[in-house]
Protein backbone atom coordinates (compact mmCIF):
# COMPACT_ATOMS: atom_id res chain seq x y z
CA UNK A 1 0.00 0.00 0.00
CA UNK A 2 1.37 3.21 -0.87
CA UNK A 3 1.87 5.98 1.71
CA UNK A 4 -0.06 8.89 1.94
CA UNK A 5 1.85 11.56 3.61
CA UNK A 6 0.12 15.03 4.40
CA UNK A 7 2.06 18.42 5.01
CA UNK A 8 0.32 20.92 8.06
CA UNK A 9 1.65 24.48 7.41
CA UNK A 10 0.36 28.03 7.68
CA UNK A 11 0.89 31.49 8.16
CA UNK A 12 -0.71 35.27 8.10
CA UNK A 13 -1.90 35.99 5.27
CA UNK A 14 -2.25 39.83 3.21
CA UNK A 15 -6.27 39.23 3.25
CA UNK A 16 -8.52 36.44 4.76
CA UNK A 17 -10.86 35.93 1.47
CA UNK A 18 -7.18 34.81 -0.18
CA UNK A 19 -4.55 32.49 0.08
CA UNK A 20 -1.66 34.90 -0.22
CA UNK A 21 0.97 34.49 2.57
CA UNK A 22 1.95 38.17 4.13
CA UNK A 23 5.48 36.67 4.58
CA UNK A 24 6.65 33.45 3.12
CA UNK A 25 9.58 33.29 5.11
CA UNK A 26 7.41 33.31 8.50
CA UNK A 27 5.17 30.24 6.69
CA UNK A 28 5.03 27.44 10.16
CA UNK A 29 5.60 24.64 9.07
CA UNK A 30 3.71 22.28 11.80
CA UNK A 31 4.95 19.04 9.79
CA UNK A 32 4.14 15.68 8.02
CA UNK A 33 1.96 12.85 9.13
CA UNK A 34 1.78 9.45 7.75
CA UNK A 35 -2.23 9.58 7.42
CA UNK A 36 -4.76 12.42 6.82
CA UNK A 37 -6.29 11.88 10.90
CA UNK A 38 -2.96 13.11 12.13
CA UNK A 39 -2.69 15.84 10.02
CA UNK A 40 -6.15 16.88 10.80
CA UNK A 41 -5.25 16.67 14.50
CA UNK A 42 -2.56 18.99 14.05
CA UNK A 43 -4.15 21.16 11.41
CA UNK A 44 -6.95 21.60 14.26
CA UNK A 45 -5.03 22.40 16.88
CA UNK A 46 -3.09 25.09 15.22
CA UNK A 47 -6.00 26.88 13.75
CA UNK A 48 -7.72 26.76 17.21
CA UNK A 49 -4.56 28.16 18.90
CA UNK A 50 -4.48 31.26 16.18
CA UNK A 51 -8.60 31.26 16.19
CA UNK A 52 -8.41 35.11 17.49
CA UNK A 53 -6.24 36.37 14.52
CA UNK A 54 -8.31 36.34 11.78
CA UNK A 55 -5.38 36.71 8.94
CA UNK A 56 -3.79 33.48 10.22
CA UNK A 57 -4.44 30.27 8.31
CA UNK A 58 -3.70 26.22 8.28
CA UNK A 59 -3.56 24.39 5.34
CA UNK A 60 -3.73 20.27 4.93
CA UNK A 61 -1.30 19.81 1.66
CA UNK A 62 -1.85 15.98 0.24
CA UNK A 63 1.82 15.04 -0.08
CA UNK A 64 1.10 12.17 -2.38
CA UNK A 65 -1.03 13.50 -4.69
CA UNK A 66 2.31 15.61 -6.17
CA UNK A 67 3.81 12.33 -7.35
CA UNK A 68 2.26 9.54 -9.55
CA UNK A 69 4.34 6.26 -8.75
CA UNK A 70 3.05 4.46 -11.93
CA UNK A 71 4.59 7.53 -14.08
CA UNK A 72 7.54 7.13 -15.16
CA UNK A 73 8.57 11.01 -14.49
CA UNK A 74 6.41 12.80 -12.29
CA UNK A 75 5.39 16.32 -13.29
CA UNK A 76 7.56 17.42 -10.21
CA UNK A 77 10.51 15.73 -11.64
CA UNK A 78 9.91 17.07 -14.88
CA UNK A 79 10.01 20.34 -13.38
CA UNK A 80 13.63 20.01 -11.49
CA UNK A 81 14.98 18.98 -15.16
Amino acid sequence: MAQRLHLVFGGELVDPAKSVFRNVDDIHVVGIFPNYQAAYNAWKAEAQRTVDNAHMRYFIAHLHRLRDEDAEASSTEVLGS
